[in-house]
């Protein structure tokens, strides 16, 4: 009898946050956003599951749901171990097919569906071998790690070859690094403070409780109104203190002169990044701004949408710091190749992680590259954002300003059953309550 374990289905969820009615997550672009998840459970007839999301801010999460279900018939019905021992050949068929790629190609919501499936699956990976996947990635080796990645396209800036000897060079000082991080943690900035819809009250109450947990950096939307960024930079600089780090991000609100002129008056508070000054797909604009603005440095690619143009970006010059993002891009075989572009470059990573569920996903993917990849913390920081942990399985855990190592196995994306019930679009219960009794 064959008692092979099969992915039976592929499940995709719209699971939404109100946010907006209290303005967590405003920016100068996203003035109301609701944190929401295109949410995947990946089930096998063995009874497991694997877990993965696409972040969104609302209205067309239900659009993402649909380009994941889209694609669940590409896995559905495959033997669990044939798809996790070829991640690197799933990804490349879930993004290369040649249907679905007219929809981007590799950019968009198709591109972010193919992540969230993958995420689940290495997610599912991570369960079956019983490690958190930060631990699991670190401890494959160079070869089974640059199978992962699909170096078509990316091979004028960094080739298998080079991938492999760059992994191999951070061999050394592997498990010194993993008890680091166990004992230690990783560092940390936050975005509480500076949602831009929040009060100038409420500003420097969280800034001051951001230095008093152990926070050395924060971060301020700017963007909307040139007079209340001045204030609001100078109330936090009069908060924090000479000494912590003050990030600003503008959410892509400039055109490349304006980024230009409007930092001028914010650089009296010593702004450490500008982040997203401009369209995200304007790298020779981000090139530009970069050299016109320094010694602040130039932050981006939350909305950069896959490793060709992050190979662009640091060709170019058009960043200081890179922030990759969890969903953005085809998930952590795409990821791993922007880390070892970055690595490649010398070029920072700093993930981004303001929105539902990306503290617990992009955790891994920093931790990972501390132990396998960089090898270095130096001037690395993961964004944290304190909204909606509760609703996660293995949420992250803060303590003096720093990421404690995830412990459970997983890829941190799971959301409590009562929650993916009551967050429900349009039917969960939290969605049936007026917004003026909500607030």
């Amino acid at each position: 009898m064959d008692v092979t374990d099969l992915i039976i289905d592929v499940e995709a969820h719209d699971i939404r946050f109100p946010t907006s009615r209290h303005l967590d997550g405003s920016d100068a672009m996203n003035p109301e956003p609701d944190y929401s998840a295109a949410y995947v459970i990946v089930r096998t007839s063995g009874g497991q599951e694997g877990h993965g999301l696409a972040f969104t801010v609302g209205r067309g999460n239900e659009i993402e749901v649909a380009a994941i279900r889209s694609l669940a018939p590409m896995v559905t019905g495959l033997p669990v171990d044939d798809v996790l021992g070829d991640l690197g050949g799933v990804s490349r068929r879930l993004i290369g097919d040649s249907q679905i790629r007219w929809l981007g190609p590799e950019k968009g919501v198709i591109h972010m569906a193919a992540g969230a499936v993958l995420n689940a699956l290495w997610d599912l990976r991570a369960r079956r071998a019983g490690k958190p996947l930060w631990l699991l990635l670190a401890e494959l080796s160079p070869e089974e790690l640059a199978d992962v990645v699909d170096f078509r396209y990316i091979e004028d800036a960094l080739t298998r070859e080079e991938a492999v000897a760059l992994l191999k060079r951070a061999e050394p000082g592997r498990a010194e690094r993993i008890a680091h991080l166990k004992a230690h943690g990783y560092p940390a900035y936050t975005t509480t403070p500076g949602w831009l819809g929040y009060t100038d009250d409420k500003l420097v109450r969280l800034a001051k409780e951001a230095v008093a947990d152990g926070f050395t950096q924060i971060k301020l939307k700017v963007g909307a109104d040139l007079g209340d960024d001045v204030r609001r930079m100078r109330l936090a600089r009069e908060a924090v203190g000479p000494d912590v780090r003050i990030a600003v991000d503008a959410n892509q609100a400039w055109s490349v002169g304006q980024a230009v002129s409007w930092m001028e008056p914010l650089a009296e508070f010593e702004p450490y990044w500008i982040e997203e000054p401009t369209s995200p797909d304007d790298v020779l604009g981000h090139a530009a701004i970069r050299e016109r603005v320094a010694p602040i440095k130039v932050a981006t690619g939350e909305h950069t949408h896959n490793r060709v143009m992050f190979k662009q970006f640091l060709q170019a010059g058009g960043l200081d710091i890179l922030q990759l993002d969890a969903t953005r891009v085809a998930g952590v075989n795409e990821n791993i190749a922007i880390l070892l572009l970055a690595a490649k470059f010398g070029v920072p990573v700093c993930p981004h992680a303001g929105g539902v569920g990306l503290c617990e996903m992009v955790q891994h993917l920093a931790m990972f590259d501390y132990v396998a990849v960089s090898g270095s913390m130096e001037d690395r920081v993961i964004e944290y954002v304190d909204h909606l942990h509760e609703h996660f399985t293995d949420p992250v855990r803060i303590r003096n300003g720093r990421y404690l190592a995830p412990e459970l196995p997983g890829a941190g994306a799971e959301i409590h059953p009562a929650s993916r019930a009551a967050f429900a679009y349009p039917d969960g219960p939290e969605w049936a309550t007026p917004v003026a009794e909500a607030v």
